[in-house]
């Protein structure tokens, strides 16, 4: 596994492209980790998609995580009556399942570039390792966290703490995880967050965590590896 140093992606997703083919000429890393900073969500939603329709079959994986300037992401399912209720906040449609969502700064995000035919992952399955390396990762400060039915993500007591969207292409997955960690989570009260009218949502800093969101990206990051190269393991 390899990483690079801290980054800013503000500006062109033609820069970060750049980046990513400058990366992606390491010698077959079996999964690269991009560290982006704090990264204006258009540029980032570009690159990944230009990452995806250009990657060969020897592309190696990437996640990258990174953290939003306040921003909703409404997801292909999305429906007009969970919309934004006069936030003044930017709205972005985008080709992710699901339905709306908020990302800001103190909210880690950990997009998933991977190849699932490569790895013989199927959606579901990749679905449930997302959501366990959350779980796992929460679990090493005793906060105990769950999937629910019906409701991709990850609650705590009820209130959903990570929010999770993906889009399958013959080449790969985009999009990914966020997690709640040190953030304002105000904004979360002018839609139906993930679709659902009146959903609680918490962060680990409301829940006795002092890691920042860094460093909780490293730790998400970590143990999402290990559970893939364990995904390998077991084929």
């Amino acid at each position: 596994m390899q990483s690079e140093n801290r980054q800013s992606l503000s500006g062109t997703a033609r820069a970060m492209t750049s980046a990513i083919d400058l990366a992606s000429r390491d010698p077959n890393p079996a999964l690269h980790i991009r560290r982006l900073g704090l990264a204006e969500y258009q540029p980032t939603y570009a690159a990944m998609r230009q990452f995806t329709t250009t990657r060969q079959e020897e592309t190696p994986d990437e996640l990258w995580l990174l953290q939003h300037p306040p921003v909703y992401t409404a997801g292909l399912a999305c429906r007009p009556e969970h919309l934004p209720r006069g936030a003044g906040i930017p709205l972005e449609r985008i080709d992710r399942g699901g339905q709306i969502t908020y990302h800001g700064p103190g909210q880690v995000v950990m997009y998933t570039l991977l190849d699932l035919a490569r790895r013989n992952l199927k959606i579901r399955a990749f679905v449930a390792l997302l959501e366990q390396a959350v779980i796992n990762t929460l679990a090493r400060y005793h906060v105990s966290a769950e999937r629910k039915d019906g409701a991709p993500g990850i609650y705590v007591n009820g209130a959903k703490i990570a929010a999770l969207g993906l889009r399958v292409r013959s080449l790969g997955c985009y999009h990914g995880i966020a997690l709640n960690v040190e953030m304002d989570l105000a904004p979360y009260s002018a839609i139906d967050p993930c679709g659902f009218p009146g959903l609680a949502v918490t962060q680990t800093r409301d829940l006795g965590v002092a890691a920042t969101a860094d460093e909780l990206g490293d730790q998400l990051a970590a143990e999402l590896t290990r559970l893939l190269a364990q995904h390998e393991r077991g084929r």
